[in-house]
């Protein structure tokens, strides 16, 4: 049965891309992903088997607002537009189905209003048994992918949800109004007062950009978290497996301002050292391989500083990498 009609702002827009033929050896990506707000989701064009690819939708989250009250960069609100550019032309060898749900978006500083409502959308998404893949926007994504989360059945039903974040920063700041810097401290609080206990990791945390109090806060609430420093293929594989067995599903979140400020100059805060590409992309396919995998997002992208395009694309190779 179709799930209710999902509520979005702005409805998908006409994918493009080079066209080389209407076969499915030259299919690309605008060719492939298929609108869905505005009516109930489709069915899965093939029925979904015990482990086998959920249907991806496509929803962006089109803010500013927790960047601009974080004294950050703004410009983030474009990036669900410039990610979808970069996505369209590429090959697609996906063998799951992937629709685009039009975007949620924030007016001024109305954020909360704004995480509200996605995450109404996230946990449609993730009842009716989608696989949703959320475009930032700034890193304040993440608390709407959390309300998503956190209402969908997976976690009423007892299901152990841990959220893995890829980023420089524990953005687990303590502040009177939230921003792009507090989901994670607004996930832990949220997640307390419902009697559960927040499971957090990090990868690619800077030590320097990182205050004592933000380490003594990642402490106080149990959070496991591995240094840029440290982050070789063979840490960062062992830290994630270890993770993943603690956990019965996942929600990966990927600011893309940890990586390197050479591969991904269109952030917000631009990384000095950054986590290798090669090692974040292995990253997306151990946790994609692992089955275990309910939510993701990609935030931070900023189009106004980007250089060729450069951020936009990694974010869309990673999308494809966790998708594949």
């Amino acid at each position: 049965m179709d799930s209710p009609a999902l509520s979005v702002d702005n409805p998908p827009q006409p994918w493009t891309g080079r066209f080389d033929g209407d076969g499915a050896e030259h299919r690309r990506w605008w060719q492939a992903v298929t609108p869905c707000s505005g009516r109930a989701l489709p069915a899965p064009a093939v029925p979904a088997a015990a482990g086998s690819a959920r249907p991806a939708v496509i929803l962006g989250f089109g803010s500013d607002a927790g960047v601009r009250r974080n004294k950050g960069r703004t410009g983030a609100a474009a990036a669900p537009a410039a990610i979808r550019a970069a996505l369209g032309p590429l090959a697609f060898h996906l063998t799951r189905d992937v629709h685009d749900a039009g975007d949620v978006t924030v007016a001024g500083d109305a954020l909360e209003a704004g995480q509200a409502r996605a995450g109404l959308a996230i946990s449609r998404l993730l009842d009716a048994g989608r696989l949703p893949v959320v475009l930032g926007g700034g890193h304040e994504t993440a608390y709407a992918s959390y309300l998503g989360v956190a209402g969908s059945a997976a976690v009423r039903e007892g299901l152990r949800v841990g959220v893995l974040n890829l980023d420089a920063h524990f953005d687990l700041r303590d502040e009177p109004v939230p921003s792009s810097g507090t989901p994670f401290l607004q996930m832990a609080r949220a997640e307390a007062a419902a009697g559960r206990e927040l499971r957090y990791a990090v990868v690619g945390i800077s030590e320097p950009n990182n205050t004592k109090a933000l380490f003594r806060t990642a402490g106080d609430l149990g959070v496991d978290y591995l240094l840029d420093e440290d982050c070789s293929a063979e840490t960062a594989h062992t830290f994630v497996a270890a993770f993943l067995a603690q956990v019965d599903a996942l929600y990966l979140t990927i600011d893309l301002d940890v990586l390197p400020a050479s591969v991904a100059p269109g952030v917000s805060a631009p990384a000095a050292y950054g986590v290798p590409l090669p090692v974040i992309s292995a990253v997306c396919r151990q946790v994609a391989a692992s089955g275990k995998l309910l939510h993701l997002d990609v935030a931070e992208l900023n189009p106004e500083f980007d250089i060729d395009g450069r951020t936009a694309k990694v974010a869309a190779r990673l999308i494809t990498t966790l998708l594949g």
